[in-house]
């Protein structure tokens, strides 16, 4: 099965707008991209009654706004249960969302609860606590066959200060990054591009050394797909110049794009998305009422038909 999907990965890469030697087909996506980008974070919300059982016409705007942008922002207008974990799954359920990354940390359902945690092992990782996190793309040390390819993060309890996530459609990030230069995209879908050193805790090796592009053809659903990280630790990019100049621009362009969209989800908001690049702003929670929010990866592409 890989075999078929390395192959199916190959021919792809050869034609197409994401493809380098394919320019007229790349300048022909360019520009349907761009027309009529959304350029606020409010061209993407999205009301709905109960995300759980979306109507029709609510299922078919959050499908135009991810066929855009890769990602849209659900406001629940009705009256919801605090803390169902039901509500990312159901919504999950319309986009044809079923299987979970149950990553290490996530609760037993497979569903993570992002808030604040002093007990080991959550409280030596960031997600589990008030700072920042850096750019980046969900399960990126994951191996090929669990990509990653779409995510739900519902808002139960906002923190009461900070906690906003900057969003940038990794399509975009490739648009613009390619635009710049072509070798920088040439660069950054080497096998080797980015390197993800080995996890040792005190029972040995927990997670295997994993390499591979920034920017791949997904063999499964055929979209472009992106694995990255900001972080300087934890990490090893290919060692050339290339690559340097690669990170670099892209760098630049998640510091000061315009295409970049900031969102502070309040409860029973939600983010419906590929995957894309997102941030979290360091916050401040409210003893009483902590910052909560239920994450939800899927190795299932988004179903937007």
């Amino acid at each position: 099965m890989n075999a078929v999907a390395d192959r199916v990965a190959s021919a792809m890469a050869e034609r197409g707008p994401f493809s380098l030697e394919d320019t007229q087909a790349y300048q022909r996506w360019r520009e349907e991209k761009l027309r009529g980008y959304p350029n606020t974070i409010d061209a993407l919300l999205v009301e709905v009654r109960d995300p759980r059982n979306l109507s029709p016409a609510e299922q078919g705007a959050l499908a135009e706004r991810c066929r855009r942008a890769n990602m849209a922002v659900y406001v629940s207008c009705g009256r919801l249960p605090m803390a169902d974990k039901d509500i990312p799954r159901a919504l999950g359920w319309h986009f044809g969302l079923y299987r979970l990354d149950a990553n290490w940390l996530a609760d037993d359902d497979g569903v993570s609860s992002i808030e604040v945690s002093a007990k080991q092992p959550r409280s030596e990782f960031i997600p589990y606590s008030n700072r920042p996190i850096s750019w980046h793309t969900d399960g990126y040390y994951n191996p090929p066959q669990r990509r990653v390819r779409s995510l739900i993060l519902h808002c139960v309890r906002p923190a009461v200060e900070g906690g906003e996530n900057a969003l940038l459609d990794h399509e975009m990030a490739y648009l613009l990054l390619r635009d710049q230069d072509p070798e920088h995209v040439r660069a950054l879908v080497q096998a080797d591009a980015m390197t993800i050193p080995a996890r040792i805790d005190e029972k040995g090796l927990a997670r295997g050394e994993q390499s591979g592009p920034v920017f791949s053809i997904d063999p499964v659903s055929g979209r472009l797909h992106m694995r990255y990280t900001a972080r300087t630790r934890s990490i090893r990019w290919r060692d050339d110049a290339p690559t340097r100049d690669a990170v670099a621009c892209l760098e630049s362009i998640l510091a000061a794009s315009p295409y970049v969209l900031s969102a502070r989800l309040s409860a029973g908001m939600g983010l419906l998305c590929a995957n894309v690049l997102h941030t979290r702003s360091g916050f401040v929670d409210a003893p009483e009422s902590p910052r909560l929010m239920f994450r939800a990866r899927y190795y299932d592409a988004l179903n937007l038909s």
